[in-house]
């Protein structure tokens, strides 16, 4: 089959807009977590989150785009026009043959925010005409092939916390087997508003001082924001264009583990891995990072943990471990996107971003987390592990070109 390599990368995250400022938070362990700021958040419990601040959207899009573009379309428009721009491309070169997919837990929440808060709040009897096309997940793929004039598969991925693992994940496999020679693809959140906090704090598993990965004080998750987009396509057709390959997308693993709404598996997660890995004819010792899940719940970071031991046997010990949710928060559908630039920077920078946070070892939680200050390190494979809520597991295996 053929081989797939990503030739470019787009964010926009509470870290930074674009990869080069994702990639300096993350080797500096800087956070972008922090104290929300939008309507009513004197109403919530939990005050904190990885928002963006200083965005300005009219500065960036007119009014007439605006009536159509929630921030979760606008998101993943800045990081799509990033990625393509690194491609060096300015449309897709074979329109029939390129497509898109973009994963998003919450769609056009702020949109569907806003218009209840009309209806609801305000009295109002109606809402904007463009309200539907604004808030459907599938806005953010419409609008990036519509851009770019991608006339292949597109459509959006809606599958919680791993939603951009999918949607990197199918993107891959259509390249690998000929379905689509190229690809735009990731995940894009806009949560942070008071509709969506609310709903959060109701779970119970959320943090009102702070995301702590792994460490024995850990009490919860901190919710962010943003997008990442990168250009996927055939080594092959890089190497003509004379475009250089950030790395190379070598397998990819999804299931599910049809047990619980809401507690991970350890045999699910265990058994993305691990198919991963065949997937792409690695074996565990080649692998040397892997970006966690690692949301910073008791549950969470105990099951991964042994999960990771599980599919990698003894190499579990010698690979290096980090969640970046503590830096950027958990972006939701948008998050394995954001994540998949530490793996990027791990690879090509050869910089392994830390688990920030990080105060006091936990027996349960025994891997080598890279506590609090980023690490140099050659990496030539990586991981990025995404379980979500649901049970749907995503896991995507890269290498070095």
């Amino acid at each position: 089959m053929r081989r797939v390599v990503i030739t470019g990368a787009g964010t926009i995250n509470a870290l930074g807009e674009g990869v080069a400022a994702t990639k300096a938070a993350m080797a500096e362990g800087r956070s972008g977590i922090g104290p929300l700021s939008f309507q009513d958040v004197e109403r919530l419990s939990i005050r904190i989150g990885g928002q963006i601040h200083g965005y300005d959207a009219s500065a960036r899009f007119t009014s007439a785009q605006l009536a159509q573009y929630d921030p979760f379309t606008q998101y993943a428009l800045i990081s799509g026009a990033e990625a393509m721009a690194q491609a060096g491309l300015e449309a897709a070169p074979d329109p029939a043959r390129w497509g898109c997919i973009i994963g998003s837990a919450g769609g056009g929440h702020t949109t569907a925010n806003n218009a209840y808060r009309a209806v609801f709040a305000d009295q109002k009897n109606r809402v904007h005409p463009l309200t539907v096309p604004k808030l459907m997940a599938n806005a953010a793929p419409s609008h990036l092939s519509i851009r770019y004039g991608l006339q292949g598969p597109s459509f959006a991925v809606a599958t919680a916390c791993a939603s951009s693992n999918h949607a990197i994940g199918l993107a891959f496999q259509m390249v690998r087997s000929g379905m689509a020679e190229g690809m735009l693809a990731g995940g894009s959140e806009a949560m942070l508003n008071f509709g969506g906090l609310k709903a959060w704090e109701g779970l119970r598993v959320m943090s009102p001082d702070g995301c702590r990965p792994f460490s024995a004080d850990r009490n919860g998750m901190v919710q962010g924001e943003g997008a990442g987009v990168f250009v996927i396509e055939t080594l092959e057709s890089a190497e003509a264009r004379g475009a250089q390959p950030l790395a190379e997308i070598a397998g990819f693993a999804m299931n599910s583990d049809a047990s619980d709404i809401v507690m991970p598996s350890l045999d699910g997660a265990s058994a993305a891995i691990t198919g991963a890995l065949s997937d792409a004819g690695m074996a565990p010792e080649e692998v040397g990072y892997i970006n966690a899940h690692g949301t910073g719940t008791a549950a969470n970071d105990r099951i991964e943990t042994a999960a990771i031991r599980a599919a990698l046997g003894p190499a579990a010990d010698h690979v290096a471990v980090s969640s970046t949710k503590a830096l950027h928060g958990h972006c939701i559908g948008g998050t394995g996107a954001v994540e998949l630039i530490a793996c990027l920077m791990a690879l090509g920078d050869g910089v392994i971003a830390p688990t920030a946070n990080y105060a006091t070892p936990d027996p349960d939680c025994d891997l080598d987390y890279v506590p609090n200050t980023a690490r140099k390190a050659q990496v030539g494979a990586a991981l990025s592990n995404a379980f979500a809520f649901g049970g749907l597991n995503a896991v995507l295996a890269l290498r070095t070109i």
